[in-house]
Parts: C-alpha cells; structure tokens; sequence
C-alpha cells in the first residue's frame, strides 16, 4: 500500500502540472501515454500470439497517424475523414495477402490491431477534446474514477464479502462497488456544483455522476476481463503498485467515453 500511495504522489506531481498548461505539451503528453497503452495491448497479446514485428510498427504508425489527423473539436463532433480509415484498414488488413501465412498474420490478428488502434485512438482524442473543451471538466470525471476506485478498494478490504464478479476481478465486490459510487458520486457532484455549474439541477448532477461512476467501474471489469483472457495480473510492472497505463485509466478511459454522452445535461 505505501508503494501504492508513494507511485500515487509521483503521477500527480507529474501529470497536474502538464493538465493544466495543456496546449501542444499536453497533445505530446497524451499520445505517449496513448502509445505506452498500444504497447500493453500488444504485449498482451504477445503472450498467446506473437504479432509480427513489422505489423507492431505499422501499428504504432497508424495509432499516431490516427491521434494526429483527427482534428480536436471542442463542440464533440466527431471529424474522422474516411480516407484516413481507409488507409489504416488497407494497412493492417492487405498484410494478410502479403504475408500469406495464417500461421504468422491472419484476420483475427488484424481485427484485434484494429480494434485497438480505433477503440485506444477514440479514447485519447476524447481526452484531448474534453481538455479543449474544459480543464474542470477533465478533472471532474479524474475525480469521479480515482475517488470511486480508492473508496472502492478501501471498503472492499475492510468490509467487502459478496464477490462482485469473481472470475473476472476476484478482490472486487459488491460493497466496494456500492460505497466506491456512494463517495465518488458525493466528492465528484459537490466538485461539478462548487467550481463548473452551481445552477445545474441537482437531480440530473447526481444521476449524471452516478452513471459516469459505474460505467467507469464498468470500464475497469473491461479490463479486468482481458487480464483474465491472457492470465495475466497488470498490463504492465511500469508503475510500482498500479500495474501499468491501462490499470491506472481503464475507469477513466470509459468515463470520458461515456461523458460524451451527457454534455447536453451537464
């Protein structure tokens, strides 16, 4: 645990003062995190099927390409041209002609690559968006998902007894879940009310943050689930007591996803 709060510290002395110059700085900071994610996912599939080396490039290049020509659109409205995802679909999927090997590169081999440069490319160039859009509203879901994640596992160590779902994350459980919402839901709304909205109704705040909570716990089994499918506890040892980037973002990857579809009530 003190290496747990110790790593903690460390991010946050890193990554605030970056979140709040944002700007080209932040756009740098969050492709590399992007990039260290598609590292993970690769890795992990690595261990039951070794992508081609040549295709992991090809992969990191289009991921970036895709970061970088999806323009930052603070309105949310999506603005992917359909030449570039022509282009990343020709990339990853006319290998299979050239490698002509089922036994090196096949379909499935390229539909995970390219589920995973969309869904991870969708994920941080919402995160950039949602920057452009508001720094408050970035720390407000980052508030949501660590303070439901640390009163999550709090609650779940001294008081958890009902598995929430066990063959998927076997510490998680019901109580956790409930008292993680319970505070973060409390600390997120009176956050949202004191410094974004004080006007906002009440009732649409907590029912708004309340989803955001359990989606981004949601998200968390998610992830959970593909550590499970590759036997594997993290993504990664990057960060000494969180595991790796996607450990640390899987709540907040899925809020954010999710908080795209309530900008017309908060």
């Amino acid at each position: 645990m003190k290496r747990r709060v110790l790593t903690a510290v460390i991010l946050l002395i890193i990554c605030v003062p970056i979140l709040f110059i944002g700007g080209t700085i932040f756009s740098l900071f969050v492709l590399t995190i992007g990039c260290l994610s598609l590292k993970e996912m690769l890795e992990m599939r690595d261990i039951k099927r070794k992508v081609p080396i040549v295709m992991r490039l090809v992969t990191f290049a289009t991921f970036v390409y895709f970061i970088a020509n999806v323009p930052v659109d603070d309105q949310f409205i999506y603005l992917l041209d359909y030449r570039n995802v022509v282009l990343i679909l020709f990339l990853l999927l006319l290998p299979i002609i050239i490698y002509h090997d089922n036994h090196v590169y096949n379909i499935n081999d390229a539909m995970f690559l390219i589920g995973t440069v969309f869904f991870l490319g969708v994920s941080y160039n919402l995160v950039l968006t949602l920057r452009e859009h508001s720094l408050m509203h970035v720390i407000y879901i980052f508030i949501i998902t660590s303070v439901t994640d640390t009163y999550a596992l709090i609650s779940g160590m001294l008081i958890g007894k009902h598995k929430l779902l066990e063959s998927i994350s076997p510490k998680k459980t019901w109580e956790g879940l409930i008292f993680g919402t319970i505070f973060g839901v409390l600390i997120g709304s009176v956050f949202y009310y004191m410094t974004i909205n004080d006007g906002i109704n009440i009732l649409y705040l907590v029912l708004g943050t309340t989803l955001l909570s359990l989606v981004g716990q949601m998200g968390d089994l998610v992830f959970s689930s593909i550590k499970r499918l590759y036997n594997k506890k993290d993504f990664s040892d990057l960060m000494p007591g969180h595991g790796g980037v996607l450990d640390r973002l899987d709540s907040f990857i899925f809020a954010v996803l999710s908080y795209v579809m309530l900008m017309f009530v908060l």
